[in-house]
């Protein structure tokens, strides 16, 4: 009899060509914006040009609010604290020690540091495995606040209230400054475009659009979001520091609250998640408020707070997204259909499913697990075992406890008590991202994907661990392991790789986020409903897949499938669950026959268990 599966191996797969070269148009970019920055301080008067350096300064911060906010989802009011930092560095340094090529570096180290120091001290109190948003964002709003205080109690030194001037800086024309200041914004937007669109840099929209599906991918969130925080908190005090540098004056504001939320504003007002958007809006308004708060001090700030509003209750993406469509309008342009850069998938060359951090004697063991909210107990000792090469069914009414159970597999955090291990390595109370070191893979009960990326950079998400992504560029291949291959061509998401997960069908998005829990190459796989949405051959086709991974690759699957007559297709063996204790466990047909489970589930339809 012919292999279930050997007829649907894919054939590599290839996305449209990207049709303009990333680099080539950043080339371009960054040529202009060279162009006008050298022209600038010959034809604009001296007063323009000393308040483009310092929008040019405040741009680079807002760049950083950007990557932060815009993509990966951390809405920051801390930024305005680095900036701060690195500028009093260069103050306090000029102001009591004095200037001299190596103080003045000294002073940069200095900044730099101790904002780095406190970004990863803020990120460790802020981002923490299970903290919410919320808590992120209260605690980097505390930041300057705290800071600010700080420069106010430090008297003399730190110049109270009225800051520090009149120290002596750098011996720099204000054109040569300009050069510097607009180099150092043209540098870093150039950067920053090459990251965000980078490998990398699509596990930050990984993170803004779904943390909980990063961690169960593996990746390790809470240190993404610290190392990123201090990268941005060290950029944000080197354009403090040439701030103090050129302006020669540092005060609290610079480091405050408000400035923090100006920063916002600007970006919202600009586009977040767009780059360009937040620089040009910072260039814009930072120049237009000093000529206009002279003589509209407060009509102005008023106006920048309505059409603040408004763009966040009308345009949440701010108004680079909206020119940009209107643009294609006019010029009868459409938005790519395909990725950015083409992918071919091909068989990953590692050792299939033999779980990342060794495997062990036995497969999955579940020793007493009990989880209770309150005086509401939801499992009860739960003792079972199972072994590679097993493809064991978990049943039982709805309420029995069978998602829960698997959350407490997946997460050492979930369950009350008892003992979990993976591969013989006890679980302990480590999160679902070191979990998946010990060779698990988990499918949700309902589609767990990432809305705005594409079938191709979802994969590649769920490959992270076994790939370190790049930093300035994408891959052109993507190595996905064989079941995971199936997948995609059984379901047709061979022919949607370019496309994003949102447009996707329902059944088209349960496909997906099952080839990438196979992108994991687990060992140990849990599976919550994996053909819920799919077509009839669709569900003959995953079946026979998980029949192979288990008899072919040797993996263990625990199921939870509402379809008994896929479970007695497929499965080795059956566990019931029922009112939070395992009352059943044994083969197909002894639960089939079993009187016990026929009094559980008397009335319901065809007497199939839920």
């Amino acid at each position: 009899m012919a292999d279930p599966v050997a007829s649907v191996l894919p054939s590599p797969v290839a996305s449209a060509p990207r049709k303009r070269s990333d680099l080539k148009r950043l080339g371009i970019f960054a040529a202009i914006a060279l162009v006008v920055i050298a022209i600038g301080p010959y034809v604009l008067p001296m007063y323009m040009v000393n308040g483009l350096i310092r929008a040019f300064l405040y741009a680079a911060v807002a760049l950083t609010v950007d990557v932060l906010w815009g993509y990966t989802g951390i809405l920051t009011f801390g930024q305005s604290a680095f900036f701060g930092i690195g500028a009093y560095a260069a103050g306090l340094m000029f102001t009591h020690v004095g200037f001299s090529t190596g103080y003045a570096a000294i002073a940069l180290v200095a900044g730099v540091g101790v904002a780095m120091l406190v970004a990863g001290l803020v990120g460790w109190l802020a981002f923490y495995h299970g903290a919410s948003p919320l808590y992120g964002s209260v605690v980097t709003l505390v930041l300057p606040i705290v800071v600010t205080q700080i420069l106010f109690s430090g008297g003399n030194f730190t110049g109270s209230s009225s800051g520090l001037s009149g120290f002596e800086s750098f011996d720099v024309s204000i054109e040569a400054w300009f050069w510097i200041a607009g180099g150092f914004l043209v540098a870093l937007t150039s950067a920053a475009w090459l990251f965000v669109r980078s490998d990398a840099g699509r596990i930050l929209v990984a993170i803004r659009e779904n943390e909980q599906r990063c961690e169960y991918v593996g990746i390790n969130v809470s240190r993404v979001k610290i190392v990123l925080m201090v990268v941005c908190a060290a950029i944000a005090a080197i354009a403090g520091y040439a701030f103090a540098g050129v302006q020669m004056v540092v005060a609290p504001e610079y480091a405050g609250f408000v400035f923090g939320t100006e920063l916002l504003i600007w970006v919202a007002l600009g586009g977040r998640g767009t780059l360009i958007g937040p620089v040009i809006g910072t260039l814009v308004l930072d120049v237009s408020t000093s000529y206009l708060s002279g003589n509209l001090p407060f009509v102005w700030k008023l106006v920048i707070g309505v059409a603040f509003v408004v763009v966040i209750v009308a345009l949440p993406q701010g108004l680079t997204p909206l020119v940009t469509r209107t643009a294609r309008r006019l010029f009868g342009r459409r938005e790519a259909d395909a990725p950015d850069a083409p992918v071919t998938f091909e068989h990953s060359a590692a050792a299939p499913y033999a779980g990342l951090e060794g495997a062990g004697q036995q497969a999955l063991a579940v020793e007493g697990v009990r989880k209770h909210f309150g005086s509401l107990a939801v499992l009860q000792g739960i003792d079972f075992t199972a072994n590679r090469g097993e493809l064991l069914s978990l049943v039982g009414p709805n309420g029995a406890g069978k998602t829960t159970l698997m959350r407490c597999v997946a997460d050492g955090n979930e369950r009350s008590g008892g003992t979990v291990r993976i591969n013989d390595h006890d679980i302990g109370r480590k999160p679902p991202y070191t979990c998946v070191g010990f060779g698990v893979g988990r499918k949700f009960q309902t589609a767990n994907v990432f809305e705005t990326l594409t079938v191709a950079e979802a994969l590649r998400i769920a490959r992270t661990r076994m790939a370190r992504p790049s930093l300035w560029s994408r891959d052109g291949t993507l190595p996905l392991p064989e079941a995971s291959l199936q997948v995609i061509r059984a379901t047709g998401l061979d022919l949607q790789i370019g496309t994003e997960a949102r447009h996707l069908s329902h059944g088209m998005k349960q496909a997906l986020e099952l080839a990438m829990v196979l992108a994991l190459e687990p060992s140990v796989l849990l599976l919550d409903e994996p053909t819920a949405g799919l077509t009839k051959p669709e569900r003959t086709m995953i079946g026979g897949i998980l029949v192979n991974l288990a008899q072919k690759h040797r993996l263990c699957i625990l199921l939870v499938e509402h379809d008994l007559d896929f479970v007695r297709e497929i499965s080795s063996r059956v566990i019931v669950l029922h009112q939070g204790r395992l009352v059943l466990d044994g083969t197909v047909a002894e639960v089939v026959e079993s009187e016990l489970v026929r009094t559980i589930y008397s009335g319901a339809a065809h007497g199939a268990p839920s």
